[in-house]
């Protein structure tokens, strides 16, 4: 067991986000997105226990957004026409300032289709959940651990 790791994150999911560099993409998808099929070029992580909100939660304890870029977290945009209401994207904003001081104005949108191609093209990891709410999917770019975020190294007395 690790210190100060979310138990929600599993081994594996730990292995890929430390393996990851800045400006890889991670992609947090609902219950619908069809991760397997947009993941062949990604490394797929199964979370169907948890929903969106909690994982994106643990993950941002972990995982710096890139600030080399103006929104590095990016939603699915809703389809022209659709009634969808999505509260919870107001949730991701709330989790996402806890963790970035630019809060919600990191956060972009990108057209349905346009998302899908950009998850093909770029997601490192595509963790895929049991997320209910419709146009639930997170894209996270990953930025640089700097050495200020770090612990202090040991000091002898």
């Amino acid at each position: 067991m690790l210190k100060n790791i979310p138990a929600i994150l599993p081994p594996e999911l730990l292995k890929v986000l430390c393996e990851m560099g800045h400006s890889d993409v991670l992609m947090i998808g609902d219950g619908n997105f069809p991760a397997h099929s947009m993941g062949k070029n990604a490394i797929v992580i199964d979370m169907a226990g948890h929903g969106v909100p909690e994982i994106l939660d643990a993950v941002l304890q972990v995982f710096p957004l890139d600030t080399y870029v103006e929104k590095p977290v990016n939603l699915m945009e809703v389809m022209p026409g659709d009634p969808t209401k999505t509260p919870i994207w107001d949730t991701y904003k709330e989790i996402i300032a806890k963790y970035d001081d630019r809060g919600a104005d990191a956060v972009g949108n990108i057209e349905r289709f346009k998302f899908y191609d950009v998850t093909k093209e770029k997601a490192y990891c595509i963790i895929s959940t049991g997320e209910t709410a419709t146009y639930a999917n997170i894209m996270l770019q990953k930025g640089v651990v700097f050495p200020d975020m770090q612990p202090a190294p040991y000091k002898k007395a």
